[in-house]
């Protein structure tokens, strides 16, 4: 099949596409910047130069396409990245309804079975965007998964960076809600077997073998990296104020952090499993959460592989984000006074910045 793939330079998009090359499909994707270095996989695809928030150049990215891969997520802050996902989303559904692309695959995010007025505004706007592209005449098949593991993943990132630098693990109660973390390369096999199952317009829910409160996820990391870390429940803080925290303390940018976050007021679990037998071969068997931690934990910083095309997908990549690596290496005791001040300018404004 001829297949775009939006958003390849990202996590999830640049290791899905050596697995689509690898099942015999061509494959065309997308950049905003033609300049940037090429991913090491770039000399085997077509690269075309696309704006998404662009109607033409959606319009001319998906000529010639059977599937369209949609991995692009407004995860930054404003008031407007909703309408941007919207515009976004509109612009790749109309182009596939005027070229005729008969498959959509949307990676997106849990959507808790609650009140839509109690969903988070980034839950939300995901929702939305499957609405949109479910709406054309193609066969539109979204994924959605909570936790994925794997080094760069910021999922991962938040619990590494988290585990690393904070000498006692702060859990809101309000934060321990259950997730059910999946595997990167489980994720991916999902991805590629959803271009072409004999399935019908609908979503999947994608979850690993296991589901556990937020609070053991991270217990069960420190224990698999010896770390020392005591874990204290604190009731009554709220969402902006532990966004702040967690975003001085890790490298993760902080509207995505902001948005990780407030995901967890609900269990992000999987509601239902079809996946497993409609989207993964026959006999496949998912990774355990032990091992998906164990293989996610090559340092970056030093361990970024020479031969990508054998790593493991779950490690280091070339192109993952920078950080991923350690980030802007800003000792942990000023990270930790960035934090303080950032949680006192959310209590008491203009104090943060004080120094006296």
């Amino acid at each position: 099949m001829k297949v775009l793939v939006t958003g390849a330079t990202g996590y999830v998009g640049g290791r899905l596409v050596p697995r689509l090359l690898e099942s015999g499909h061509e494959v065309r994707t997308t950049t905003t910047n033609p300049d940037k270095p090429a991913p090491w996989w770039s000399d085997r695809v077509e690269t075309v130069r696309m704006d998404i928030a662009d109607a033409a150049d959606v319009d001319a990215a998906l000529a010639g396409m059977d599937a369209v891969y949609y991995l692009v997520h407004g995860m930054g802050g404003g008031d407007d990245f909703a309408e941007k996902d919207r515009r976004a989303a509109t612009n790749v559904a109309r182009a596939v309804e005027a070229h005729g692309t008969s498959r959509v695959v949307y990676l997106s995010g849990i959507v808790p079975p609650a009140d839509p007025d109690e969903l988070s505004a980034h839950i939300t706007s995901r929702h939305e965007v499957e609405q949109i592209l479910a709406a054309t005449p193609a066969t539109t098949l979204t994924l959605r998964a909570a936790v994925l593991m794997g080094s760069g993943s910021t999922s991962f990132e938040i619990i590494r960076q988290v585990s690393e630098r904070m000498p006692v693990q702060t859990v809101p109660t309000w934060m321990n809600s259950d997730v059910q973390p999946i595997a990167v390369v489980d994720a991916i096999e999902a991805l590629l077997g959803a271009l072409t199952a004999p399935v019908s317009t609908r979503s999947y829910d994608i979850g690993g073998p296991e589901r556990m409160p937020y609070g053991d996820l991270l217990d069960r990391y420190t224990d698999i990296t010896g770390l020392e870390r005591p874990q204290v429940e604190v009731p009554f803080l709220p969402t902006d104020l532990v966004g702040t925290l967690v975003g001085a303390l890790t490298d993760v940018p902080s509207s995505t952090v902001q948005a990780l976050v407030e995901s967890l007021h609900h269990d992000m679990v999987c509601a239902e499993e079809d996946f497993r037998a409609d989207l993964l071969p026959t006999g496949y068997h998912l990774m355990g959460l032990d091992e998906a931690i164990r293989r996610s934990l090559a340092d970056p910083r030093t361990e970024v592989p020479e031969d990508p095309e054998s790593a493991d997908p779950m490690g280091p990549m070339p192109q993952d984000p920078s950080w991923a690596s350690g980030g802007d290496d800003q000792p942990l005791l000023a990270k930790a006074s960035d934090a303080v001040r950032g949680v006192v300018e959310q209590v008491l404004p203009g104090r943060g910045s004080d120094r006296g």
